[in-house]
């Protein structure tokens, strides 16, 4: 994946259940200004939107809004990128919201693409991260909520309505408890950030005296040898492994790249992920699967918002299946390794190699 540092500015947008981001990125990946707002995700649908124009008000008050050609938007999902709207299950006053009209009217006209957060991560990690240089690979983000993306053939794929990869959606526990997508036994219901850490409290963790009840203070307790929360995470990662699997054997991946605060975790959880997969991923075909660390942290969202807006105005990005409007809304007109001595099974990316990576890669962003 390329993109033509000449390429000027584009305005990013990154929008989930926690917060809100925007960005303006230049054409190398370089973030020149950000901005961010909290997500007001119980309020209505307005308000939220409020929130988003303050973001982009932030952006269009510097001195280099003008040089920004298009908007880019990676939004939890789902999304619908043909009709450019949204419905993220952990906003519920987005409801087949406008997202893309109304992200226009608010930039002076700008062209808008709108793609899924899982999408959006998975372009960044395949322009910049941990999936530069794989043909085939899934990228996922395991958060608030668990999003994913797929690179086919050389080119991230998002589908038709941009929700190809969708990893979180995927049922792996088929009598489990029912996810707010409607199913039941989801990925995402089992392993986001806030249902491992009401998972922990369920199964009698308890809190320290800050009576931080996150999953990274699961996470913090884990790394400190708490049973509950180890088995917390051992469990959070079978259910990715399941996921995973499912997908290799489904579209033949050979690396899967896990980012997200969750993943920020560390062994607590890679180490369970490394030995669910090796009990999942089992065929000849899907042995070989690499699992590793995000490389490019909190600004995944923004960066592959951006590599999408870049590629619709002029496809010096060339990283997306082409072909007709797949995998983008666009609106817009002139007015308006194994652990250390594993020789079978996947492997995971250890804390060395994420480190000699961010070096080759020119540096990564941590996750938290």
């Amino acid at each position: 994946m390329h993109t033509d540092p000449a390429a000027g500015l584009s305005v990013a947008l990154d929008i989930g259940g926690t917060k809100i981001a925007g960005a303006l990125v230049d054409g190398g990946g370089r973030v020149r200004f950000r901005s961010q707002r909290p997500t007001p995700a119980r309020e209505d649908g307005e308000t939220v939107m409020r929130a988003v124009e303050a973001v982009l008000g932030d952006l269009a008050a510097t001195s280099q809004w003008e040089a920004a050609a298009a908007v880019g938007i990676g939004s939890a999902g789902p999304v619908d990128a043909s009709r450019g709207t949204v419905s993220p299950v952990n906003v519920p006053g987005w409801r087949d919201y406008p997202l893309v009209e109304r992200v226009r009217r608010a930039t002076g006209g700008r062209p808008v693409t709108l793609v899924g957060d899982g999408v959006a991560m998975t372009a960044a990690e395949h322009w910049l991260g941990a999936a530069r240089g794989h043909d085939n690979a899934l990228c996922l983000v395991v958060s608030t909520g668990v999003g994913g993306g797929l690179v086919l053939g050389g080119r991230v794929h998002p589908g038709p309505t941009g929700n190809a990869g969708h990893i979180g959606h995927i049922a792996v526990d088929l009598d489990g408890d029912p996810c707010a997508c409607g199913a039941r036994g989801c990925v995402e219901r089992l392993a986001s950030g806030p249902h491992l850490a009401r998972r922990a409290l369920d199964d009698g963790w308890r809190p320290g005296p800050d009576g931080d009840v996150s999953a990274a203070a699961v996470a913090a307790a884990a790394h400190a040898g708490d049973p509950v929360a180890l088995a917390t995470f051992a469990r959070a990662a079978r259910a990715l492994a399941a996921g995973i699997a499912a997908t290799a054997a489904l579209v033949e991946i050979d690396i899967a790249v896990v980012g997200g605060g969750v993943a920020g975790a560390g062994e607590v959880l890679f180490a369970p992920l490394r030995r669910s997969l090796a009990d999942y991923a089992t065929l000849s075909f899907t042995r070989g699967l690499t699992v590793v660390p995000a490389l490019t942290g909190t600004d995944a969202g923004l960066l592959g918002a951006a590599a999408a807006a870049t590629h619709a105005r002029g496809g010096v990005w060339t990283a997306f299946a082409t072909g007709g409007t797949q995998g983008g809304a666009v609106s817009g007109t002139q007015d308006g390794e194994p652990d250390a001595g594993s020789v079978t099974g996947p492997r995971v990316r250890t804390a060395g190699d994420t480190a000699a990576c961010a070096a080759s890669d020119g540096g990564a962003r941590g996750d938290v």
